[in-house]
């Protein structure tokens, strides 16, 4: 980390709360009847306000940090939509895909910093239940960094979300070349 710092990466942190349904697998075949579960999350205004600024060129560091980067655009659409982010109910399973096609992620991120600023707000604290699968549109995202995980895993499917069919590809590659798999794993940087 240091010696990215010392390369000119920044990087910011949020307050995340992984819980154990991270790890469920998705039982039935088809994806869109599993049930999501709920992650909480606080983010600071600044660091709102730092990622509008580095647009096109945020690189995530774990699923869970996905899912609340790719929670914000919605936060910021219902303030369009209704004046008010609504913070105490959570981004629901499939609310992201109701956006607008064109709906563009720097708006809806700058809608919540302003939102933010004029309520004075240095936190929001949040939740998501957003479910990231292949048909997903991917609005602050630009790369990733996470583990290799297992078959049948929402975190598969977001990383197939992200990457296409490239996924089978690369898991082909790290079994046949001994990586390890899962939370303390390896880790593979992922660029669309």
């Amino acid at each position: 980390i240091a010696s990215l710092g010392a390369a000119g990466v920044e990087f910011e942190e949020v307050t995340l709360h992984v819980g154990a349904g991270t790890f469920l697998p998705v039982k039935d075949d088809d994806a869109c009847r599993h049930a999501m579960h709920t992650e909480h999350f606080e983010i600071r205004r600044t660091t709102v306000e730092r990622l509008l600024h580095r647009w096109g060129h945020i690189v995530a560091v774990g699923t869970t940090s996905v899912r609340t980067l790719e929670s914000l655009p919605v936060l910021g659409w219902r303030i369009l939509r209704e004046g008010n982010p609504h913070t105490d109910t959570p981004v629901g399973q499939w609310e992201a895909y109701d956006l607008p096609a064109e709906a563009d992620g720097a708006e809806l991120l700058g809608t919540l910093a302003s939102y933010m600023e004029a309520a004075g707000t240095e936190k929001l604290q949040a939740a998501t239940q957003i479910m990231i699968m292949p048909g997903f549109t991917y609005r602050l995202t630009s790369g990733m960094i996470t583990n290799f995980h297992q078959p049948k895993s929402t975190l598969l499917l977001l990383v197939s979300a992200f990457i296409g069919e490239e996924w089978r590809r690369l898991y082909d590659y790290a079994l046949s070349h001994g990586f390890r798999f899962l939370s303390y794993g390896d880790s593979s940087l992922l660029l669309p």
